[in-house]
């Protein structure tokens, strides 16, 4: 059946649509739109007016190709900033009146087990190594850990890349002292809330969403951006460490023209590959694989399930 996904994140607005037939998916249209959603919501505690309006505008393409591309079923999933607010539940249901998506605000524990089963999706489900994805977003980074398709672990942080640059980054570029702030935040929620056993247990990481995939496009030099050679592009610690000291030399306008990465992720791919780092540190882990298969996938294919 032919399935179309909306994820209306912190920091992007995204779409898919795909086929899927028996846990398989194959993409027809992927498309993602930074919407900032999230902008200010730390802070003030409601989704802002403005942002609300910016993902409307990028809802109403979204509708018309979900409309296009003829799809039998479709489903939304709403996720940090839209639970973190206190108007988020009267957006989520403006965006189902004025869409017609079934669209939800999911709990950590839903996110963490459509994100799982997304990124490990075309893995052999007798696979037993013990997995960690990584899925860093704009209000929160939620880190998984499982195998053999099944979840055995998974925590919910505030370390996500809009959350943690209204934090703690000021500078154009930033300096030294609030990357090392972005660090030690991302350092203790990990540590509060991943017990050393778990961190322990991982062997190998799949990291998934703007950042990784931003990162291995730059390590690429893709211009334009390619998601086949994308997929399954490993990061070293070593490259990321690279990449992190070469960007934050930069000022934002220059960052905006470094091959791979797109101008609206330039703001963010910063604290984004602060965390990233952190979390690989934490876990022992030298390398990490980018992927596109991320929440969408697992969303398409729980949708598809329930049909």
């Amino acid at each position: 059946m032919r399935v179309g996904v909306v994820d209306i994140g912190t920091n992007s607005t995204r779409l898919l649509v795909a086929d899927v037939d028996d846990g398989r998916v194959e993409e027809i249209e992927r498309r993602s739109t930074v919407t900032r959603l999230g902008q200010g919501v730390d802070a003030s505690g409601r989704l802002d007016d403005a942002a609300i309006d910016r993902v409307f505008e990028v809802l109403n393409g979204y509708r018309e190709e979900l409309d296009r591309l003829d799809c039998d079923a479709t489903t939304g999933v709403l996720t940090s900033a839209v639970r973190d607010a206190a108007n988020g539940h009267e957006f989520a249901e403006q965006v189902h009146d004025r869409y017609g998506f079934d669209a939800r605000t999911i709990d950590g524990d839903t996110e963490a087990q459509l994100t799982f089963a997304g990124a490990t999706a075309q893995r052999e489900r007798d696979d037993d190594t013990a997995l960690l994805v990584v899925d860093i977003g704009g209000g929160s980074t939620e880190l998984v850990v499982g195998s053999g398709g099944r979840v055995s672990f998974h925590v919910s942080t505030q370390a996500g890349v809009v959350r943690q640059s209204e934090r703690h980054l000021h500078g154009d570029p930033p300096a030294a002292e609030e990357l090392r702030a972005v660090a030690d935040d991302v350092r203790g929620l990990i540590d509060r809330g991943v017990p050393e056993g778990v961190r322990e247990s991982a062997a190998e990481a799949i990291a998934v969403a703007g950042t990784p995939t931003s990162c291995a496009a730059i390590d690429l030099r893709l211009d334009p951006y390619d998601p086949a050679r994308v997929e399954g592009h490993v990061l070293s610690l070593d490259t990321l460490e690279a990449l992190l000291e070469r960007l934050t030399a930069m000022p934002l306008d220059e960052r905006r023209e470094v091959t791979g990465l797109h101008p609206d992720r330039s703001g963010v791919i910063v604290p984004g590959i602060v965390i990233l780092l952190e979390v690989m540190r934490h876990f022992g882990l030298a390398r990490v694989t980018a992927s596109e298969h991320d929440i969408l996938w697992g969303a398409a294919l729980e949708r598809a399930r329930r049909s």
